[in-house]
C-alpha cells in the first residue's frame, strides 16, 4: 500500500530530483491550460515505480505548488489545481 512518509525520500534521488521537475513543469502547464489536471494526466509521460511518481505529486502539493480538490477515488483521477484556486 502507498503511503507518502515511506516514498518521500525517492523525491530527493539522483532519479527523483529531475523527475519531479518533470512532473512539476507539467502539472504547471496542464493547470494553466485547462484550470485543473488529473494525476493520470500529469504523470502520463513518466516511467518508473507508480508509487515513486505519486511520492513526486505529493511532494508538490507540500510544497504549495498545487492544491488537491479531489483525493477520495482512484489515484489517476485525483484532482489538481493552482494553489490559489
Amino acid at each position: 500500500m502507498y503511503k507518502y512518509e515511506d516514498r518521500r525520500s525517492y523525491v530527493f534521488t539522483e532519479r527523483g530530483v529531475p523527475q519531479l521537475m518533470r512532473i512539476k513543469d507539467r502539472a504547471n502547464r496542464l493547470i494553466r491550460e485547462a484550470g485543473a489536471a488529473k494525476l493520470g494526466n500529469i504523470i502520463a509521460d513518466e516511467t518508473g515505480c507508480s508509487w515513486d511518481l505519486l511520492a513526486c505529486v505529493d511532494y508538490l502539493v507540500e510544497l504549495g505548488n498545487m492544491k488537491e480538490i479531489k483525493r477520495d477515488c482512484m489515484a489517476q483521477n485525483r484532482v489538481f489545481i493552482s494553489p490559489e484556486g
